[in-house]
């Protein structure tokens, strides 16, 4: 690889990891660029959809001229790893905040939980978390909610595709979504916790795919002195 092949555009696929935040993942690619490549100050990168920190998985990196592919790339459909605790919750609908609202979960049963997820298949309205990075009125939601202000989460409508590999170990329950552009995996887990009548949040998420894209093609080595190109199917070349 040269600076050029950077310039003229690639996409990286990079395994994101704990507690980074997606804006920290790509700033540290794109310093390790510039270093070994001597990248102009202004080189373009960025990535195609948000991880939230308490999430791993694939983040898409698009460099140079590819940036352009960064729409087409975030409008492609999701897929996660998710696993959810009943029984409680939390403000920020996963391990940020604290467990509150311990409810009994003993009489729920296996059938009952796969009647619940299958309610969530198709298109479904969604709340968004208070603690989210949209915006309102100009500013984050979470930066509101973390200086303690009120925040209106407006509905809007996602699809869940499906929801298979279920495996129920109470007070967990873990399984594989694919879902649109959009859908918050947080309002997911806290909204099968409403319809199971007993609470849930976010306790693992890591997302698996993107269009067809894999983090079995990812690397997280970036953080140290190594990252990885996509390869076939999922090839930056093709683009």
């Amino acid at each position: 690889m040269t600076d050029k092949d950077f310039l003229n555009g690639q996409i990286i696929l990079l395994d994101k990891p704990l507690d980074w935040t997606s804006f920290q993942a790509v700033n540290k690619l794109k310093y390790k660029l510039k270093r070994e490549f001597d990248l102009p100050k202004k080189f373009k990168i960025g990535h195609a959809g948000t991880l939230d920190p308490k999430a791993t998985g694939l983040l898409i990196v698009c460099t140079g001229k590819f940036t352009k592919k960064i729409p087409e790339i975030q409008d492609a459909p999701k897929e996660y790893f998710t696993e959810i605790k009943i029984g409680v919750q939390t403000e920020s609908y996963d391990t940020e905040k604290p467990e509150i609202l311990h409810q009994d979960f003993s009489l729920i049963s296996s059938e009952f939980i796969h009647e619940v997820l299958e309610k969530f298949r198709g298109e479904i309205e969604q709340k968004p978390p208070v603690f989210s990075a949209i915006k309102i009125d100009g500013k984050r939601a979470y930066d509101l909610a973390r200086k303690g202000e009120e925040v209106e989460m407006k509905s809007r409508k996602t699809t869940i595709h499906y929801i298979k590999d279920i495996e129920i170990e109470l007070p967990f329950i873990r399984f594989v979504v694919g879902c649109s552009k959009g859908t918050y995996i947080r309002s997911l887990a806290h909204d099968i916790g409403q319809e199971l009548g007993v609470g849930a949040y976010l306790t693992n998420l890591r997302r698996t795919k993107i269009g067809e894209y894999s983090v079995e093609n990812a690397s997280s080595e970036f953080l140290e002195n190594d990252f990885r190109f996509s390869s076939e199917p999922q090839n930056y070349s093709s683009f």
